[in-house]
């Protein structure tokens, strides 16, 4: 629970100084994402709504972004499945989540101004990073609490969830 939401970096210097191993955090996170990439390749299980959410967003028009701290390695297979214009990851921002850096980027990518984007959010880091860029952030918890703002929205599934619906849980 210690890793949901940190820069890849940041767990795996937590999983060497936990686990006191020899490899250094770089090498960790290298077999980490190997790993984890490999088994995305196979197969992906979606969060029950997610999937759904994404492409009736995009049948409306609604640009999208994936910003995830996961490298590109790792977010690579999510992307490829899903309809988003622009992809954020960790080894392409300088400052990872909660800086507001990811989600500042990603609207950049969009062409439009993160304050007037909304945030789908599962963990407090990522919320966090996403309300410091200016968004309304749509949290769904997932392993983690995530704080309740300003702004900010908590519901406990997307399914049923539609491109109506986010906008009546922000009017």
């Amino acid at each position: 629970m210690q890793l949901v939401g940190n820069s890849l970096i940041a767990s795996g210097e937590y999983i060497r100084e936990r686990l006191e191993l020899d490899l250094s955090a770089e090498e960790i996170v290298d077999y980490l994402v190997e790993r984890l990439a490999a088994a995305l390749r196979a197969g992906i299980e979606w969060r029950p709504g997610a999937r759904e959410l994404i492409e009736a967003l995009d049948a409306a028009g609604v640009p999208q972004a994936l910003v995830t701290m996961s490298y590109t390695a790792i977010a690579e297979p999510v992307a490829s499945a899903l309809p988003f214009a622009a992809v954020v990851t960790g080894d392409t921002v300088e400052r990872p989540k909660p800086f507001p850096d990811p989600y500042l980027l990603a609207a950049e990518k969009l062409g439009v101004d993160a304050s007037k984007c909304l945030a789908i959010e599962d963990s407090a880091t990522g919320a966090a990073s996403a309300t410091a860029a200016g968004c309304d952030v749509l949290a769904v918890p997932h392993f983690v609490n995530v704080p309740e703002a300003e702004r900010r929205v908590q519901i406990s599934t997307l399914a049923g969830v539609t491109p109506d619906d986010l906008d009546s849980f922000f009017s």
